[in-house]
């Protein structure tokens, strides 16, 4: 074989069915790069709403324990007794005495 005959000297020659099987093999790796976007867009998502979910069900849990303490006060004699008298009701034998011109007269000491 003379020099002409073969390939430049440091390449190869590359037979058409190796191009074929390279390029197939780059499709192959490219259909499954593309097959794992969705379910990573999906898992990303999940994750998302999850961490939205617990927080949600955090504040729930304050507001639960908040309305618990609320509930076992609200059993008390002393709870009872002031909300009837934010209400304006007295206890029997009470006198009510109603003043006005509380917020004028804040208003005149502050000053």
């Amino acid at each position: 074989m003379s020099r002409t005959d073969r390939a430049p000297a440091g390449r190869r020659h590359v037979s058409r069915s190796t191009l074929v099987l390279r390029w197939l093999g780059l499709a192959l790796l490219v259909g499954v790069a593309l097959a794992y976007v969705q379910p990573l867009r999906s898992l990303q998502a999940t994750k998302s709403e999850v961490a939205s979910q617990q927080a949600e069900l955090a504040r729930l849990t304050e507001r639960r324990d908040v309305l618990r303490q609320r509930l076992a006060a609200s059993e008390s004699d002393v709870f009872i007794e002031r909300e009837a008298r934010k209400l304006g009701l007295v206890k029997p034998g009470e006198k009510l005495f109603v003043v006005q011109g509380i917020e004028d007269w804040k208003a005149a000491r502050a000053r």
